[in-house]
């Protein structure tokens, strides 16, 4: 795939018939100065294409449709952008007026949220926690004293149906974030030993209140992170 910058969004036809590297000259009269070069800090990427299209399922999250969202870009933010999150890859993508997918600078992405069957998701993007391995979009689930987020993948199984195709395997992986470290967490027991300062306190919470914290719900975490981050607050 040819890395180019592209200067207008709305001449597809244009940048087509230059083969994706010709250069493309900006009619400000016609779209407007400072719309323009929006679009250009927006949309400042690669031309997507799909190259997964013999594997069942699709690398994005939660669907293969364009969810409307919002995306912020050295700290400017874009409203009622449609986005699509690939996170085999850990990329954004936008879709243009004209019907383009673009591949976003992830160099240049600081956040970005879409709304997904009545809920929004914001994710931000960090540098490389080269303890964790971690780097990328981390969705967001709490934000406090200390921070729950978590890291959606995906990977292809080989093969994997019938022995002829290969298939999308979805996965994601949880981090606490304290004291501005990050910190995988793989249960209940490794929660509460990260949260050990008030850890009675903790434990009886979550046993008085019922909760199943669970890996495979990441959101089964968040009501313990939260009554923790309150109990710091009140210190």
């Amino acid at each position: 795939m040819k890395r180019f910058i592209l200067f207008l969004i709305f001449s597809s036809a244009i940048i087509f018939q230059s083969g994706l590297s010709g250069s493309v000259s900006f009619n400000y009269e016609q779209y407007g100065r400072q719309d323009t070069l929006d679009k250009q800090i927006l949309f400042n990427g690669r031309i997507w294409r799909n190259l997964y299209s013999r594997v069942k399922g699709n690398q994005f999250l939660f669907s293969n449709d364009f969810l409307s969202g919002c995306v912020t870009i050295n700290n400017k933010s874009f409203n009622k952008i449609r986005l699509r999150y690939d996170i085999l890859n850990d990329e954004l993508l936008a879709l243009s007026s004209n019907g383009l997918v673009v591949q976003l600078n992830k160099e240049m992405v600081d956040s970005f949220s879409f709304d997904y069957q009545n809920r929004i998701y914001h994710f931000i993007k960090i540098n490389a926690d080269t303890l964790n391995n971690l780097s990328g979009y981390l969705n967001i689930l709490v934000e406090g004293n200390v921070s729950l987020y978590v890291k959606y993948r995906k990977s292809i199984l080989m093969l994997a149906v019938d022995n002829k195709y290969d298939l999308f395997n979805q996965f994601h992986h949880i981090y606490l974030r304290k004291n501005g470290k990050f910190f995988l967490i793989n249960s209940k027991k490794e929660l509460i030993n990260l949260l050990s300062k008030n850890g009675k306190q903790v434990r009886s919470f979550i046993n008085s209140s019922k909760i199943n914290v669970s890996k495979k719900i990441p959101d089964s975490f968040v009501p313990v992170v939260k009554y923790y981050n309150d109990l710091q607050n009140k210190m």
